[in-house]
């Protein structure tokens, strides 16, 4: 399938009572459950459904599965922010003991992220300045988990360029 078709129609078939084409906008918190079994089983992931819109909602679950098949992967996470999705990502991949290498100039939440939040779970980031390759170099060691830049850094606009 082309990618532009992947982006209209992937991850949704249309239901039964409306047959809308579009993707219904579910403007829901929370769902309900068949009994309090199905909600155990539920929070449990024994069974796959709705529980809290955060957690999961149908209409965000279309946008996933559609950029996952765009992209080649297997699933998707969408979130409600850049930083969400940056802390999510560290997370997902380092552990206590882990690090990551990264600019120094960066987005005023992405460095707070990094110089306070992610030291305080056990994960060291090497703040590097952007123009510094041996530094970077030498800041990856057997515990560095990603490299993380900021393509065109925030607020005073250094570019990263990248050398093979």
């Amino acid at each position: 399938m082309n990618l532009e078709s992947i982006a209209l129609h992937h991850g949704y078939t249309s239901e039964e009572t409306t047959k809308a084409a579009a993707v219904p906008i579910y403007q829901t918190t929370s769902f309900t459950f068949d009994d309090t079994q199905h909600g155990a089983d539920l929070f449990d992931l024994k069974v796959p459904g709705n529980i809290y819109t955060r957690i999961m909602n149908p209409t965000s679950d279309v946008l996933e599965q559609r950029v996952a098949e765009m992209e080649g992967g297997i699933a998707g996470l969408a979130v409600a922010s850049g930083m969400a999705a940056i802390t999510y990502a560290i997370q997902c991949i380092c552990d206590v003991g882990s690090n990551i290498v990264s600019t120094s100039q960066l987005y005023g939440g992405s460095y707070n992220l990094f110089a306070h939040a992610l030291p305080r779970q056990g994960i060291e980031a090497r703040l590097i300045k952007h123009d510094d390759f041996q530094g970077f170099e030498e800041a990856i060691d057997e515990n560095t988990k990603a490299v993380f830049c900021e393509s065109i850094g925030n607020p005073a606009v250094t570019l990263l360029i990248l050398r093979s």
